[in-house]
């Protein structure tokens, strides 16, 4: 027999990546940048490293800002190639030198994230209850993944969904939909924690899931918590759910629709 408690009670929980479940050094985004440039001059190109910097925040902008306008996903060799072509190249996006390129760029990221504190024993005990996904806007698949497998949590989550594999990101329905099917269970009956009011919170909202607001970066000034990887700036209605550790997560598992 369904009770009214079996009908209104979450019976999956997706979660963000990064502010969410991890954090970056606050250097990790000068590091990439560097090693990107020191590969490229390995791989032949003569860059002046202000110049090329100074056109790769130009073509990252326009074509972030072409993403979250279409929800189709972007890609860093696209920007490192627009950004090269501007110094006087002739280059497709799938140039090897590029993809090697893109490779050391994100090589700055392994040893420069972390878990938010509790994370794990949190995935832990939720995994003893419930399916747990990931959705992340993250451009480059590999690198995601690399990063759950290094801080060793992607064993607890029954379905991941990264924005570079997928084509498109975050609010997209699409990925949430993505992450319904993985976990299989009706969207309604989904709890998803996130960090990023538009992408997260709103974009969880819409398609139907219980979002939650994780504030712990946001409260901390943390890196990434703005600037051009952020989907927007306005906080979600007071009555969404807000956490800033997840301690606060449980009382709200047990809560209702």
């Amino acid at each position: 027999m369904t009770t009214k408690d079996d009908e209104q009670a979450f019976k999956a929980v997706g979660f963000d990546l990064f502010n969410t479940l991890v954090v970056a050094e606050a250097q990790t985004l000068q590091l990439a940048m560097a090693r990107l440039v020191e590969r490229l001059r390995q791989n032949g190109f003569s860059l002046e490293e202000a110049a090329f910097n100074a056109h790769y925040a130009t073509a990252a902008v326009w074509h972030i800002g072409q993403a979250r306008e279409s929800g189709r996903e972007t890609h860093n060799r696209f920007w490192i190639c627009d950004a090269l072509n501007r110094l006087g190249n002739r280059l497709s996006p799938d140039d090897p030198r590029i993809a090697d390129a893109v490779e050391a760029y994100f090589d700055a990221f392994y040893p420069n994230v972390r878990l938010i504190p509790g994370t794990e024993s949190m995935l832990e005990t939720l995994k003893q209850r419930f399916p747990l996904g990931l959705v992340s806007n993250f451009t480059h698949g590999p690198a995601a993944r690399k990063i759950l497998h290094v801080l060793g949590i992607d064993a607890y989550f029954s379905t991941i969904v990264i924005s570079g594999e997928a084509g498109y990101r975050k609010p997209h329905p699409h990925v949430f939909d993505m992450l319904a099917e993985g976990l299989g269970e009706e969207n309604r009956r989904i709890l998803f924690v996130g960090d990023d009011p538009e992408a997260d919170v709103h974009g969880a909202l819409r398609s139907g899931f219980f979002p939650v607001w994780m504030t712990y970066a946001r409260d901390g000034n943390l890196p990434f918590t703005s600037g051009i990887f952020s989907e927007g700036k306005t906080d979600p209605d007071s009555d969404i759910p807000r956490i800033a550790s997840w301690e606060g997560l449980f009382p709200l598992l047990d809560g209702r629709f």
